[in-house]
């Protein structure tokens, strides 16, 4: 092994002890650094293969002051740490860190983590190249084929979606600042799913005129580099009136990312990806995109080159409003119920995660679904004919759940009668589920990093250890960067755990699905009760929509479960709803009530909107009478539920 190492690290006694494992393991080490500036130093004297880096560090700079530099030189780097605090635990990620090493550290915990190190660099190279050349493969079939352009354009949208996903795709020439607006957007609307939004679409959906839209075209700036946009620099650029703000403001994006392409006639052609996430693009799409970049401008300039007559398309009516079939959930993720953009972005990550045997960690609140996602992962992977085990941490005792996981042999402790299997061994060639990881034990977790780093595990009582082949799903409904911060969970695990993160949204930020998740449950309360209830009144629905839903999809399926019961005819026209830190108010009486602040904000809209005789845009108009955009009392109405019977009946 000649793999050299740059220590970076303060402590001269800590420093010398990660020096002689390293020269004991046959590593070669280049230095140790005590400070940012020396680091860089003997970095420009000889360019390592790994860094050891202590967080902090002496001096002005700290250790994630050089991750960055780090990151930006391809070198990969393992930090070090006694304790850190969120804000730091926050800081440390966002540099995208190699692994993680608490002190103080076992020889083989410095070894292995290095290893592993060494693998998931390149590993992530490899896997960088090898998504490229997948998607290259594709596109090379698609392309040539003899198809109108507007569908050879949704074709490549859904090629990309896997790799670089979004809500919404335009694309178009863009030669000069006046030039009126003609590109063809795709939003995405379903798992598989798209919703063609050209010039008129748009016109209609923003209640825009031609001239205006326009206008804004002549006002929007044209991107000559590939760039991304996070939030914050999002909101920054669209600050000011252009398409990109429109397309924000429509359809509620949160993020960016521009692909322009240089066509030899000189013209300009654009990408243009949104996502309604804050932090959905990074470096690694655009170096994904730059592999296909000849591909897309080679097909760009066969359309201008020739004729492509657009399909005609019947405007959509007011707002827009989703097919019936974006309502269910595609086969393949059977059983998890909706369509909203948050949970789209979650099947997206179990298409993405699913085929692999990379370590997931699900994050969500309590009743999200947590432990429905980690067997679809299961059923979606090669592992599916193998074990599925699932172990909830919470309700182990602690004195017993080391037995439980690993085992133990006859007579290693008292009452231990017999030769006990442990869930791990049980899960050999398939998963592991482990919900509720952050109620483990902090002595336990130690345990579980070796299991994790060393792909063994040894037996309470026994002389041996054991190899393991088993996929590891962990799940909390914590926060586990301030468990960190605050002691209770080991960093170091958290890393390891944290290698792909699923995060569930709570159902009252995803209310768009609740319709098709009551339909869900009533179907499958019917069939156990033997009933025949066929839905929700109005009222009801509303009240669904309205309330905040702190026990998640758990609490509406309980709900439905015991509405049903308690009906007696074929439409569900009554739930009671518990007053949750309001003991003092009667359950069933709308009267004394106290409203939450959706509720009041929802009929207040609902008054202004019957005021206005329905209409939304304009003078007079209800958006003008709540000083509101039209666009964001669109949305407003969607996520409060207000029907379209209190649309403008034009």
């Amino acid at each position: 092994m000649n793999q050299s190492v740059l220590i970076v690290e303060d402590q001269f006694i800590e420093a010398n002890d990660l020096r002689l494992m390293l020269h004991k393991a046959g590593y070669r080490v280049t230095g140790i650094a005590r400070s940012v500036p020396n680091a860089l130093e003997l970095i420009g004297q000889e360019k390592p293969d790994v860094v050891l880096l202590d967080i902090f560090l002496k001096g002005p700079l700290t250790g994630i002051d050089l991750a960055k530099q780090l990151k930006d030189d391809s070198i990969p780097f393992i930090y070090l740490s006694a304790n850190s605090t969120q804000d730091v635990l926050t800081a440390a990620k966002a540099t995208q860190p190699d692994g993680f090493l608490v002190k103080p550290f076992r020889e083989k915990d410095v070894l292995v983590t290095l290893e592993v190190a060494r693998y998931r660099y390149e590993h992530s190279l490899e896997a960088s190249f090898r998504r490229g050349t997948q998607l290259l493969k594709q596109l090379s079939k698609l392309l040539p084929e003899p198809i109108d352009w507007e569908q050879k354009l949704l074709k490549v949208g859904k090629a990309i979606q896997p790799f670089i996903p979004f809500d919404f795709m335009a694309a178009g020439a863009s030669t000069l600042a006046s030039a009126a607006y003609a590109d063809l957007g795709f939003l995405r609307i379903g798992f598989d799913d798209y919703q063609l939004v050209g010039p008129n679409e748009l016109m209609v959906m923003a209640n825009l005129k031609q001239h205006e839209l326009a206008a804004l075209q002549a006002k929007t700036s044209l991107e000559t580099e590939a760039t991304w946009y996070d939030e914050s620099e999002f909101k920054r650029i669209c600050q000011r009136p252009s398409i990109r703000k429109l397309i924000a403001n429509t359809f509620l994006m949160r993020s960016q990312l521009v692909i322009p392409l240089r066509l030899p006639t000189g013209e300009s052609f654009a990408f243009y990806f949104y996502s309604r996430r804050p932090d959905a693009y990074s470096e690694e799409h655009l170096a994904l995109l730059s592999q296909i970049t000849a591909l897309l401008t080679a097909a760009v300039v066969d359309k201008l080159s020739g004729t492509s007559n657009r399909a005609t398309v019947a405007p959509v009516a007011g707002v827009l409003a989703p097919s019936s079939a974006s309502y269910s959930s595609p086969a393949r993720f059977e059983g998890i119920v909706g369509s909203s953009h948050l949970l789209l972005t979650v099947f997206d990550h179990l298409s993405l995660v699913a085929p692999t045997d990379t370590s997931v960690l699900i994050l969500g609140e309590s009743g999200t679904g947590k432990e429905r996602i980690a067997s679809t992962i299961h059923q979606l992977s090669p592992r599916k004919r193998k074990p599925f085990i699932r172990v909830n941490c919470a309700t182990l005792p602690t004195n017993l759940i080391e037995s439980e996981l690993f085992g133990h042999e006859k007579g290693s402790f008292t009452g231990a009668t017999d030769k006990r299997i442990g869930r791990f061994e049980q899960a050999e060639g398939g998963t592991i589920f482990l919900d509720e990881i952050g109620e483990m034990p902090v002595e336990l977790q130690v345990k579980l990093l070796r299991v994790l780093q060393e792909k063994e595990i040894e037996r309470i009582g026994g002389q041996s250890s054991i190899k393991i082949n088993v996929r590891i799903i962990a799940a909390t409904n914590r926060n586990l960067e301030k468990e960190v911060a605050e002691g209770r969970f080991r960093l170091d695990l958290y890393y390891r755990l944290n290698v792909f993160p699923i995060a569930l949204p709570p159902l009252r930020d995803r209310k768009e699905d609740i319709p098709a998740l009551v339909e869900h449950f009533i179907e499958k309360y019917n069939q156990k009760t033997g009933k025949k209830i066929t839905g929700l009144s109005a009222p009801v629905l509303n009240t669904l929509l309205t309330y905040r839903w702190p026990g998640n999809i758990r609490e509406l399926e309980h709900l439905i479960e015991r509405s049903i019961l308690l009906t007696k005819g074929t439409l569900i026209e009554e739930v009671t709803l518990p007053n949750i830190g309001q003991p003092g108010l009667p359950t069933t009486s709308d009267e004394h009530r106290v409203k939450t602040i959706d509720e009041n904000e929802r009929d207040h809209i609902i008054a202004v909107l019957k005021k206005c005789n329905g209409r939304i845009w304009g003078a007079g108009g209800a958006a003008e009478m709540l000083n509101v955009p039209p666009t964001t009392l669109n949305s407003k109405m969607k996520k409060l539920g207000i029907r379209k019977e209190y649309l403008d009946p034009r």
